[in-house]
């Protein structure tokens, strides 16, 4: 189990409200493409967060194809939710941010943008 990977809150609890839901189905595991992808990404976040963590961005924004609602990950969760699916090949279920402040959280592309931009500005020094 990966040490950086929040617990999870009902883990062992004899009454937690996910257990009707029965164990997780053994999903296909990544292709290769899709784990360096996942690899791709995971060292992304990285940047972004060295970059904008001191900015008091508090994470990413992203859409959810699945239900079309944007979804609030601050940088722990989502570097364990990609480091949880390059090694299991699913990511780990987890608890959705509390009241988020949207100001808070910047777009994947966002993100993307500001760290070519620094990257452009030092290689032009």
């Amino acid at each position: 189990m990966l040490e950086d990977v929040p617990r999870d809150p009902f883990a062992d609890d004899p009454d937690d409200p996910a257990a009707a839901l029965g164990e997780p189905d053994d999903s296909e595991p990544l292709t290769p493409a899709e784990r360096d992808e996942a690899i791709t990404d995971l060292a992304d976040v990285e940047v972004f967060r060295s970059l904008l963590e001191p900015q008091g961005v508090a994470g990413l924004v992203l859409d959810c194809p699945e239900c079309g609602e944007q979804h609030y990950f601050d940088w722990d969760l989502l570097r364990g939710n990609l480091r949880q699916m390059i090694e299991n090949g699913q990511p780990q279920v987890h608890e959705p941010a509390y009241q988020p402040n949207p100001t808070n959280y910047v777009s994947w592309d966002y993100a993307q943008g500001y760290a070519d931009g620094v990257i452009d500005t030092e290689e032009q020094r």
